[in-house]
């Protein structure tokens, strides 16, 4: 009996849930082998990222194992390094110390590898910015901030505290904004519990290269949020990006220079590299495929989510679906039922789906939402937004540790714990270089041992 292998590259909300349905269906037949691969044993609600980094959630809050979720689909942690598409398989390298390779074949590969960071090959930005992707820089932010609190306490020069407690982001988009939002609420608040500081030494700054910020929503919305924020004493720099960043002054595009010592980067993204050195057309840096997620002229090979580019053809725009988790869920389920129909002669579906809203929380109970066209904003679209996300939110178990956080919040407010302090990265890097001395130890016997092999063979 012929095994059909299905391999999914990539464990965000399009891949989990693609292995979701297989789950259910294709998986549980005995001729069908369906693998996940993913670079976290976790998917990370990315929407609720920002309340991590706000303390308003603890960081295993918003995470959901698909171990917890999948019950006949394989699950693999590891991260993928090369594609053959000749021979159909895919080269991985694990994500554990040490970070061994090996390869899976396939009959259908699913490529759901999401988006990177783009740092648009600022050296500067790269080396000292903190990014707003994983959960690891949800956390580091939230603990950077605590130690610029304690930091700042220990200084008697106004300019050096006004320093370390300034916060500026990059970059007014949904992720941005909430950030900032939740940053500003965050220090301000926490602030009171150190004696020597004030609100006056805190700074919190939002550049934005457009006309008015959150610009998925609307001049209007967009309008709103921008003054909420600036009566939350957050400065909002419109027209203008950060050029340059060295670890202590930001530099804008305009000239202006912001001493500061934390540069939020939310201002670009791109798809997984792997997705160009497959040699296919590409929009943006997203794979092409047709409206039923099949790459054209590879047979077998399929995309979706945020690293696909998949046409909108009933918009008739000649416009491309938008990379929104909203969106990249609904396309995980559809290509699953096209890699399913393909497998059992059946036609295929094209993807037809019309944004049913968006939401953004900018601190301070307050919200924009734009939900089948109508717009409303302040505590009701802020509440809306909690709603909606804990609906969305994987497993009951989670909704209810949220539920209960948010809870406790209201009561207690925040913790200023800092979990993550300079003398646990300094162990952790010791460590890691250990780890990697050994393994590069035991390539090197490897290596040996083959050499000394192949030489025994020789007549």
């Amino acid at each position: 009996m012929k095994t059909t292998r299905i391999v999914i590259a990539g464990g965000g909300f399009a891949g989990l849930y693609a292995a979701m349905h297989f789950d259910k269906r294709l998986a549980r037949r005995a001729d069908v082998e369906v693998t996940l691969i993913s670079r976290e044993n976790f998917l990370l609600f990315t929407p609720m990222l920002h309340e991590v980094a706000a303390g308003d959630l603890y960081p295993g809050d918003i995470v959901n194992p698909p171990r917890r979720i999948l019950r006949h689909v394989k699950v693999v942690t590891a991260e993928l390094q090369a594609i053959d598409l000749s021979a159909r398989r895919v080269h991985c390298i694990s994500v554990v110390p040490n970070r061994e390779l090996f390869e899976f074949e396939f009959d259908h590969l699913l490529l759901t590898l999401g988006s990177e960071t783009n740092f648009f090959n600022m050296d500067g930005v790269r080396d000292w910015a903190v990014t707003m992707k994983s959960l690891g820089d949800a956390e580091l932010l939230r603990n950077q901030m605590v130690g610029l609190l304690e930091e700042a306490t220990l200084q008697s020069d106004s300019a050096t505290r006004r320093q370390l407690l300034t916060f500026v982001t990059a970059g007014g988009g949904f992720s941005g904004t909430e950030t900032t939002g939740a940053v500003n609420d965050f220090v301000r608040e926490t602030v009171r519990y150190y004696p020597p500081l004030g609100e006056e030494s805190i700074r919190v700054v939002l550049v934005h290269p457009g006309n008015f910020i959150l610009p998925e929503l609307g001049e209007k919305l967009g309008s709103y949020a921008e003054r909420k924020l600036r009566e939350r004493d957050v400065e909002v720099i419109k027209g203008a990006r950060v050029a340059n960043y060295d670890g202590s002054v930001v530099t804008l595009s305009n000239g202006t220079s912001i001493p500061a010592s934390t540069l939020i980067w939310t201002a670009g993204v791109k798809p997984s590299p792997v997705i160009e050195s497959l040699g296919y057309k590409t929009e943006r840096g997203r794979l092409l495929v047709n409206e039923c997620f099949a790459v054209p002229g590879a047979s077998g090979l399929w995309a979706a989510g945020d690293c696909a580019a998949i046409p909108d053809v009933k918009g008739g725009t000649g416009k491309f679906y938008p990379p929104t988790a909203q969106h990249a869920l609904r396309q995980g389920v559809m290509v699953a039922k096209n890699i399913e129909a393909t497998i059992l002669g059946r036609p295929l579906k094209p993807f037809r789906f019309k944004m049913l809203g968006q939401l953004a929380s900018i601190g301070h109970h307050t919200g924009v939402a734009m939900v089948f066209g109508i717009k409303f904003s302040g505590f009701i679209a802020w509440c809306f937004w909690r709603s909606v996300y804990l609906m969305k939110l994987p497993r009951l178990a989670k909704k209810l540790r949220v539920v209960a956080s948010w809870t406790l919040d209201i009561f207690f407010g925040q913790e200023i714990e800092q979990m993550i302090t300079v003398r646990d990265v300094e162990a952790l890097s010791n460590r890691l270089a250990r780890i990697r001395a050994r393994a590069k130890q035991a390539s090197s016997t490897s290596a040996a041992s083959v050499l000394a092999n192949s030489g025994q063979d020789k007549p």
